[in-house]
């Protein structure tokens, strides 16, 4: 099967929007309306798989330790700590059991956030850039997940890593966390391939990675980088955001298209190109959707034009059915 390529120079290039906001670190915490944060709270972002770590929190332990939940009995092996077997169940039985306990334990998150120049594009149809909405998105997540004792870093890139923040539990560090999330204006072209896989050599320890972007790359790296991430047994969540007018492809009269990454220029009559360019779209967003499918990777197409806060809450909402 022809692998559909990435959509540069389409309508995220259009002359119609060019977006991207430059908001400094005292502007951080905008991306935190308490309103999101009261809808959203009552929600647990629990990692679906199993995840390590050391503060007692809310997450399963790949690991049997000794915290207060119960999971099963085994038979006692020779060189098993006497303290650990059942006394109660031998005194009864003459059994030697040994007591498992399962562990809750913190995750630890990643966000990884797309500054490319396609991700400044906003439509007239849509109130928020893709880069705005990216990052809206992460804030929310980066709130709930410290708000739960679970441990939160960022990671900003575009056709390299820009900035690197490792994840931390404590209340102060959500502010270390929306100050990164805020720097930086899209430009540049994309390289999502190596970034990720310069992220998945440096987590040490399996948790979840979080990717906001307009995946405007070729296909092949991007899932690349991802697939190393599951290698090492991290969860995945891909939020692929789009603008309302690269989905639709609204436009009718002659437009000149920039690429806002390579400023390579197309005139055209969209009329004659309008259908197969949603053709491709679909078949771009397809082929994503099933090989996260099949990589037990978490693919979330979203559109700005859907208010974020809305959005995250319908996927949590979701998410929590398949725990």
């Amino acid at each position: 099967m022809t692998e559909p390529r990435g959509t540069h120079g389409t309508a995220s290039g259009a002359r119609t929007g060019s977006g991207g906001s430059r908001p400094g670190g005292g502007e951080a915490r905008r991306y935190l309306d308490p309103g999101v944060v009261a809808r959203l709270s009552h929600l647990d972002v629990r990692a679906r798989l199993v995840v390590e770590g050391f503060i007692a929190g809310m997450h399963r332990s790949p690991f049997h330790g000794f915290s207060v939940e119960f999971a099963e009995h085994r038979p006692y092996m020779p060189g098993d700590p006497l303290k650990n077997l059942d006394w109660k169940v031998l005194a009864k039985s003459d059994r030697y059991l040994v007591k498992q306990y399962t562990e809750e334990t913190n995750l630890r998150a990643h966000l990884l956030l797309d500054l490319s120049g396609s991700m400044g594009f906003r439509s007239e149809r849509a109130s928020l850039s893709k880069l705005e909405y990216a990052r809206s998105l992460a804030a929310a997540l980066a709130y709930l997940m410290i708000g739960q004792q679970d441990a939160v870093g960022t990671m900003l890139f575009a056709d390299h890593a820009q900035a690197y923040v490792p994840p931390r539990s404590v209340r102060s560090h959500l502010d270390v966390v929306l100050k990164t999330l805020a720097q930086g204006t899209p430009a540049g072209g994309t390289r999502l391939g190596p970034a990720l896989h310069e992220l998945a050599e440096r987590i040490k320890r399996r948790g979840l990675v979080v990717l906001l972007s307009d995946l405007h790359d070729k296909p092949a790296e991007v899932l690349s980088g991802l697939q190393h991430f599951r290698h090492r047994n991290h969860e995945v969540i891909v939020f692929h955001i789009l603008d309302p007018d690269e989905i639709e492809f609204p436009y009718t009269d002659a437009t000149t298209f920039v690429d806002m990454e390579s400023g390579t220029q197309l005139t055209t009559e969209p009329w004659e190109i309008g259908a197969r360019y949603r053709e491709n779209l679909e078949a771009w967003r397809s082929y994503y959707s099933r090989s996260c499918r099949e990589q037990r990777i978490d693919y979330v197409p979203l559109d700005t034009r859907t208010p974020f806060d809305r959005a995250l809450l319908a996927y949590l909402e979701k998410r929590a059915t398949l725990l």
